[in-house]
C-alpha cells in the first residue's frame, strides 16, 4: 500500500488503494494507522492522511519548510542544455505535444517538459484530437518576462529559415544566368 501511495503522489480513492494494493477495504484504516506507527517509531518525515475520503502519503508538517526551500532551490536552477533545447522546440513550433518535442531532440523528454511546466514556462495548450488524446503544450507569460520578449513575435529567427522578404539563410546556390543579368 505504502509503494502505491508514493507511486501516485496525489490523493488514491480507497477502491482503487485496496485494489492496487491487494487488501480488502476494510482493512485500509489498519493498515494506515500501522504505517503511521511505523513512521512515527522511526522518526519517519512522512504520514498518511485521509482527507476528502482519499488516501494520501504527505511529508509531515515540521518538514514543511524545508521541503519548501528543496522547490525553490530547484526552480531557480538555471536551465540545462536539454531544457533549453525542448523549450526552443516548443517556443517555435507551438502548441505542441511531448511526443513532438522528443521526435525532434531524438531523446525522452517527458521529464524536462514536465521541469518546464512546474518553473511556470511552459502550460498545457488543450488536447490534441489524435489517438490517446495527447496533451498539447505552449509558452507562458512568464516564459516572455523571463527572456525579455513582448510576444512570440520577438523571437529570433531560426539559423536556415527564411527571413521575410529576404533569402533563406546560409543557401549557397549560385545565382542563375537571368539573375546575374539583372544585377549587371
Amino acid at each position: 500500500m505504502e509503494a502505491v501511495l508514493f507511486a501516485g503522489g496525489d490523493p488514491v480513492d480507497p477502491l482503487r488503494l485496496a485494489s492496487s494494493a491487494g487488501v480488502d477495504k476494510g482493512a485500509l484504516k489498519e493498515i494506515c494507522t500501522q504505517l503511521n506507527t511505523a513512521y512515527e517509531e522511526n522518526g519517519s518525515s512522512l504520514a498518511v492522511l485521509f482527507l476528502g475520503g482519499s488516501y494520501q502519503l504527505v511529508v509531515r508538517r515540521e518538514y514543511y519548510e524545508a521541503v519548501k526551500q528543496s522547490a525553490e532551490n530547484k526552480k531557480n536552477q538555471p536551465l540545462s542544455l536539454a531544457a533549453m533545447e525542448a523549450l526552443t522546440i516548443i517556443a517555435y513550433n507551438q502548441p505542441v505535444t511531448k511526443a513532438f518535442v522528443e521526435s525532434v531532440r531524438g531523446v525522452d523528454s517527458g521529464g524536462v517538459v514536465n521541469s518546464l511546466a512546474e518553473k511556470g514556462l511552459v502550460c498545457e495548450a488543450g488536447r490534441l484530437e489524435l489517438p490517446g488524446r495527447p496533451i498539447a503544450y505552449k509558452t507562458t507569460d512568464n516564459f516572455l518576462r523571463c527572456f525579455g520578449l513582448e510576444s512570440l513575435d520577438d523571437l529570433p529567427p531560426l539559423p536556415g529559415k527564411e527571413e521575410a522578404g529576404g533569402d533563406p539563410a546560409g543557401s549557397d546556390e549560385a545565382p542563375s544566368p537571368d539573375e546575374e543579368e539583372a544585377e549587371a
